[in-house]
């Protein structure tokens, strides 16, 4: 279920405003690309992890043909304008150096505050991309994390679900308020998935999984899931399983380096350097 908030605002830190609001059938990536493309840069939040080592692998592999680099952007030894310098001497001058993609589900303020500084400070050309989400992808995914989790049941070929071990959903999420708007497109698909009340909620400001799990017992929902809409490195992930245990919710784990999110980044990458809208789904 929608609860009630507006349609988020575009972010102010685009250089360009593009979506990555679908692309199923369609290339995300031109096959040939000439050596000074753009790099796709992944700027990922925290100082380290498995996840987005895995998503760089994963998109690199799939699409060879681009320069794919990682940045932490909590990394102190490494910073992201001293890549976006790497891939500027590599480059033309006046070439368009980079493409930054945040490895974000949603609106984040912190993570493209640090983008920002980051490509002033290196005085780069440079493309930053959207948040990932939403997407119908991403709500498959959250909704094959719960079934993973025990929380949801789906046929092995459609995902639908059967029947419903929980009567409701708390999605989760962090970046605070713009978050949780941002995150309703994503509620209504998870709710259509799941014949389910779904409610938005942010980890790290108001409203908060208590504010959610309240709503979703007002309409009679008692067994409650979280599932956190957040790639992984967001946030320290023993305070999901504490906003979880609560409110007394089972919980799913964060979407990783699902094959959406890579399918994701890469469709970011070629809307950004095409200008052109993937087509919907």
């Amino acid at each position: 279920m929608n609860d009630g908030h507006h349609v988020p605002q575009e972010l102010p830190v685009r250089e360009r405003s593009f979506r990555t609001s679908s692309g199923r059938h369609r290339r995300p990536v031109p096959a040939h690309l000439p050596p000074d493309a753009p790099a796709l840069v992944l700027a990922a939040p925290g100082a380290g992890g498995d996840v987005p080592a895995a998503v760089k692998t994963i998109v690199s592999v799939d699409h060879p043909q681009l320069d794919v680099r990682l940045i932490h952007l909590g990394d102190t030894k490494t910073s992201l304008a001293e890549t976006l310098t790497e891939c500027a001497a590599k480059r033309p001058a006046g070439s368009p150096a980079a493409i930054v993609v945040p490895l974000v589900t949603g609106p984040h303020q912190q993570v493209y505050r640090a983008i920002r500084e980051a490509v002033a400070e290196s005085d780069v050309m440079t493309t930053i991309a959207d948040p990932l989400g939403p997407h119908p992808m991403l709500a498959e995914a959250l909704h094959v994390k719960l079934a993973e989790g025990g929380l949801a049941r789906a046929d092995r070929m459609r995902l639908f679900n059967i029947a419903a071990p929980v009567d409701g959903i708390i999605v989760a999420t962090v970046g605070g308020q713009e978050a949780v708007r941002a995150a309703d497109a994503t509620v209504v698909l998870l709710a259509a998935r799941l014949t389910l009340p779904v409610v938005a909620a942010s980890l790290d400001a108001s409203p908060g999984v208590g504010d959610a799990a309240q709503r979703l017992r007002n309409i009679g929902a008692s067994r409650l899931a979280l599932a956190p809409f957040l790639i992984g490195p967001e946030i320290d992930p023993l305070k999901i399983t504490k906003a979880a245990e609560s409110v007394g919710a089972g919980c799913s784990e964060p979407i990783g380096a699902h094959s959406a999110v890579a399918q994701l980044v890469a469709l970011s990458y070629g809307s950004s350097l095409t200008g052109v809208e993937p087509d919907q789904p």
